[in-house]
């Protein structure tokens, strides 16, 4: 009975040793993995350049919005808006922003999931994606605007006739009917 017991707890032992060590690649990503897998992909300066080039579609949207109610709009409502922009993104708080990130990373990504990406993007490979993802999430903005624009403004004419004609039947159903 003895020797059944020591060999059940060396055996529970053992499993225990080995469940540990299954899920320390499970682990939940600690707050200094996030911290440096975004070291590693430059995060800081990363959302900086991102704003920077969104900036170019957004005056350029602006520019598009002057022209059109041109008639309706100050001389200089290009100029000002494209000020508030600028001032907008240059005042953004992006540390707190980047450390608000951190528990969504730490709920997604495990500490090993973490530990691949850091790996990655620490390669030559991932630190040209890194680089090269301002200039192409420009490029895409700059390219997605015209679409986005028609987008909206079909989506607004189509929601603009469902209410008039839901004011429509509306008014249909509150107006009684006369009969001759």
């Amino acid at each position: 009975m003895r020797k059944i017991s020591l060999v059940a707890a060396f055996c529970f032992s053992l499993c225990l040793t080995g469940f540990a060590q299954q899920n320390s690649a499970d682990a939940p990503a600690t707050k200094q993995d996030v911290d440096r897998y975004l070291e590693t992909v430059h995060a800081h300066e990363m959302m900086r350049q991102v704003a920077s080039a969104m900036s170019a579609p957004m005056h350029k949207m602006v520019h598009q919005q002057y022209l059109k109610d041109q008639a309706k709009l100050p001389p200089d409502f290009e100029a000002r808006m494209n000020a508030i922009m600028d001032d907008m993104f240059q005042n953004m708080p992006w540390d707190e922003m980047i450390d608000a990130m951190v528990p969504s990373y730490q709920k997604h990504f495990t500490k090993s999931e973490i530990d691949a990406l850091t790996a990655f993007y620490g390669t030559p490979t991932g630190q040209k994606i890194l680089k090269e993802m301002p200039a192409v999430t420009a490029e895409a903005m700059d390219t997605m605007m015209p679409l986005m624009r028609k987008h909206m403004d079909a989506m607004t004419q189509k929601m603009q006739e469902q209410a008039e004609e839901m004011a429509r039947e509306s008014q249909r159903k509150a107006t009684p009917v006369t009969r001759d």
